[in-house]
């Protein structure tokens, strides 16, 4: 098989209304998508637990073992209900923002965050709708904010709402978000990203209800706050999961000129520490209503890809897109086009930090290495965790990468990780079972062939070292 049959920039689609059914999700697999996010804020229990259940179903029909993203909503800065859904404000028009409950209007909506009399001043903005609708702070009361429409557009029931500037002292994860957990739990979720980090340790009331509930879903960071650029290293440190670095939202807290350069600091903060990133927000925002994107957009997706993001994220695109498996086959085809001119031969040794102390780092950056110095056809890396596979992926092998895993929840998580292939195994029961069925696992993956070298990399337990076994393997 050649180099370019398998893409390595992972795709993660957003289900919502466009996708809400087993054969809409077939299609977004068969067009290349590799995880499934749900998107907590909206839709109930109900029905994300019918959209796990059609995931796995698509994913059974199509032979591959999709990985489901869930994103925790985070703090309730939103709007309640609005008139049919959906409702228009005019620039120049008079709004206000009452924290009571009432069904919403053109002339007045409730917002689900009692302190925003608080939280703003005379003269301040609010954001709505992803900041494509601009209000100017005019008046503050005990539970009103009067503002007037600067840019106008449509608004729909329970958007969010952007506050740049505010403080808040609302924690990442409230009551309804370990709720979520509990829910994400239960339904086998394979990875959950928490909303409104600011600091590391915002991190830590959703992995300890994972864990009291005997879970081990990994947890990624969102970084979408200004706080949260400003201690991007600690929190990145944090995780070995990942972070998902959520443009939109750093669009509007931040000066807008500022993400590309973020964005760029933040992928080579999370190469540094080996930690998988996925970069998201309107990425192909305008194939919600066109067939195609823009060059614009293109280009952007390129950038990530070039700046080495491991997955890209489309989320109205597919969620509530007129062409959601294409805005999947458009994003796979610029991935495929921009991968062969990445830098590999430099990535081995500078993205990744290692030290003499760091034996895992250390053996995976090696083993990356030997394909240049050894010629070999794939790396293949057995591993329970799925630790190994990252570390590996972190180096950037120019060759396939098959990592096999006796946990179908592990051969779910790696879907994220970059050049990472991914087949389930039966354990094994010592080093020269594991060796031999690697072996024959590289043949029928099509990555190497009979006479090819090929690298085995794996952690033995009980030298309790990581990542620490380096074989070069002939296949027979």
């Amino acid at each position: 098989m050649s180099e370019g049959k398998h893409r390595r920039t992972k795709i993660v689609a957003t289900i919502g209304p466009a996708t809400r059914t087993p054969e809409r999700m077939r299609e977004l697999i068969e067009a290349g998508a590799d995880l499934f996010r749900l998107n907590f804020s909206h839709g109930t229990r109900e029905d994300h637990a019918a959209n796990v259940e059609m995931a796995r179903e698509a994913a059974k029909e199509t032979g591959k073992e999709i990985g489901i993203l869930g994103d925790l909503p985070g703090p309730k800065l939103r709007i309640g209900d609005v008139e049919n859904g959906i409702v228009g404000l005019r620039p120049g028009s008079e709004i206000v923002l009452q924290t009571s409950p009432i069904l919403g209007t053109e002339e007045r909506l409730s917002v689900s965050f009692s302190e925003l009399p608080e939280a703003v001043q005379p003269g301040g903005e609010i954001y709505m709708a992803d900041g494509r609708i601009r209000l100017r702070v005019d008046e503050t009361t005990k539970d009103e904010v009067r503002c007037t429409v600067e840019v106008g557009g449509r608004v729909a029931s329970h958007q969010g709402i952007n506050l740049p500037g505010a403080g808040s002292t609302l924690p990442a994860a409230g009551r309804e978000d370990l709720e979520w957990v509990d829910f994400a739990v239960k339904q086998g979720i394979d990875l959950l990203a928490v909303s409104f980090v600011r600091r590391a340790e915002d991190l830590d009331p959703v992995v300890r209800r994972v864990r009291t509930s005997g879970s081990d879903i990994p947890v990624i960071a969102k970084i979408e706050k200004p706080e949260a650029t400003d201690r991007a290293e600690e929190i990145i440190r944090a995780v070995t999961a990942g972070v998902m670095i959520a443009r939109g939202d750093l669009g509007i807290e931040l000066p807008i000129e500022k993400v590309p350069l973020v964005q760029r600091r933040l992928l080579a903060l999370a190469g540094k520490y080996s930690v998988p990133t996925i970069t998201a927000t309107q990425m192909l925002a305008s194939m919600v209503a066109s067939p195609r994107p823009t060059r614009a957009e293109v280009s952007d997706v390129a950038n990530a890809i070039f700046q080495g993001t491991d997955a890209v994220m489309l989320s109205e695109e597919t969620a509530i897109g007129e062409h959601p498996a294409e805005a999947v086959r458009v994003m796979d085809r610029i991935a495929r086009a921009t991968e062969p001119d990445l830098p590999y031969g430099d990535w081995v040794f500078t993205r990744a930090r290692t030290d003499q102390r760091d034996v895992a780092n250390s053996v995976a950056r090696a083993a990356v290495g030997s394909t240049y110095t050894l010629g070999l056809a794939a790396l293949v890396v057995p591993t329970n965790s799925g630790r190994t596979a990252r570390l590996v992926s972190a180096h950037r092998p120019k060759v396939p990468v098959l990592a096999v895993s006796p946990n179908l929840s592990t051969v779910r998580r790696l879907n994220a990780l970059f050049g990472v292939q991914c087949v389930i195994a039966e354990q094994w029961s010592g080093i020269t079972p594991l060796l031999e069925s690697c072996a024959q696992l590289a043949k029928q993956a099509g990555i190497a062939k009979s006479g090819d070298l090929i690298g085995i990399t794996a952690g033995l337990p009980q030298q309790e070292l990581g990542t620490n076994l380096f074989e070069v393997h002939r296949v027979p």
